[in-house]
């Protein structure tokens, strides 16, 4: 399969689903936005949990749904697997017990190797237990291991962190972003947590109002001013990405490169040509219109002004900077674009203090590469 192309309407009383999309069927892909935007139900109707769906779905050469021609592939022959926010383990059987019922429900389909699963996940010292036994955490491990015991072709995802605790949720992403490089399935995954599409994904599609109103690069969609609304402003920001090129044990620093520009970040723990992604805030950089000299601010990146949106009836305007092949934003107050006659295509620098790193995305590789979880 090379994408899923959805065209489909739902409705679930004054809620009107009405989307339109390419999902393509590479490493991962998250649906974001606001509560109540629709994204559950869309991945519910790709799931084939909705029949009062409206429209067409179609996997590569696979057609599943099409309400026109009364086409209607049910659930079970679709090759997915679908991870719940709850997790929704089998209560009577032990951890090996689901994990078995998902193989032989797998009817023929291909499983990834049941060892690397286990291995992957950390399960081995849970096999004989109760799910009630276990955390949180543990239970969405064991619930996306039984779904790849299927067999799936695709894995489907909704807000399956959404009950853990921070540091449960940055450790269950870590699993998560391994399984397209690990298994070769592509990942569907449905937040609400820019954090979260930060960390893991490769594309991005935003919804609002049970529609999709904008898809493409996980850098080029959480980089976009118009987004702000739905993607919300406080959290707005950038991902870039670089290759450790060192580290400062004096200092507790580690040096990442992006795009030829050595960046300063908390230390790392990580060995050199190791590929990471950061999340970098709007609030957390500053502009400059010549280079500083005499700072504590350790990161200085030259960028270009791309787009200036001024947010009226506030003090504040929200920058687009282009650095490199990277793409940033600046949060600064609309004072500061007149006082420093900031304007589209300027070059200006960027001042990102190293702590403004995102800690819970440090440890957030591209799936399948760096030290295992």
């Amino acid at each position: 399969m090379s994408d899923i192309d959805v065209h489909v309407e739902a409705r679930r009383g004054s809620f009107r689903l009405d989307a339109t999309a390419a999902f393509s069927l590479h490493g991962t892909t998250v649906i974001l936005g606001p509560s109540g935007s629709g994204k559950t139900t869309l991945l519910r109707v790709i799931a084939g949990l909705e029949r009062d769906a409206q429209g067409r779905i179609r996997a590569g050469e696979e057609e599943w749904f099409d309400s026109a021609r009364a086409v209607f592939v049910p659930p079970h022959r679709r090759s997915l697997g679908f991870v719940f926010q709850d997790g929704r383990l089998f209560p009577h059987l032990t951890v090996k017990g689901n994990l078995a019922y998902a193989a032989r429900r797998a009817r023929g389909r291909k499983i990834p190797d049941p060892d690397q699963i286990m291995r992957i996940f950390h399960l081995e010292r849970l096999i004989e237990r109760s799910p009630v036994t276990l955390s949180g955490g543990e239970i969405q491990r064991v619930a996306i291991a039984r779904a790849l015991f299927g067999g799936p072709k695709i894995m489907l995802m909704d807000e399956p962190l959404s009950a853990l605790d921070l540091t449960r949720r940055s450790e269950a992403l870590s699993y998560i972003a391994r399984i397209p490089e690990a298994f070769g399935v592509p990942v569907l995954y449905v937040t609400h947590a820019i954090e979260e599409a930060a960390r893991i994904a490769d594309s991005v599609a935003v919804m609002n109002n049970g529609r999709i109103i904008a898809s493409g690069e996980t850098g080029d969609v959480l980089s976009r001013l118009d987004l702000a609304p739905y993607l919300g402003r406080f959290e707005a920001g950038a991902v870039v990405e670089g290759r450790v090129t060192g580290e400062d044990r004096k200092f507790g620093i580690s040096i990442v490169d992006i795009d030829g520009v050595p960046f300063q970040v908390p230390s790392l723990g990580l060995p050199k040509a190791e590929k990471i992604r950061l999340r970098i805030r709007a609030r957390d950089v500053s502009i400059a219109t010549m280079k500083p000299q005499g700072l504590s601010i350790r990161n200085v990146i030259g960028a270009r002004i791309e787009e200036i949106a001024e947010e009226e009836g506030t003090a504040f305007a929200e920058l687009r900077l282009k650095a490199e092949r990277q793409m940033l934003r600046a949060r600064v107050t609309r004072a500061s674009v007149h006082e420093l006659n900031l304007a589209p295509g300027k070059d200006v620098y960027a001042l990102v203090k190293s702590v403004a790193v995102d800690r819970q995305l440090l440890d957030g590789r591209r799936p399948g590469e760096g030290n295992s979880p």
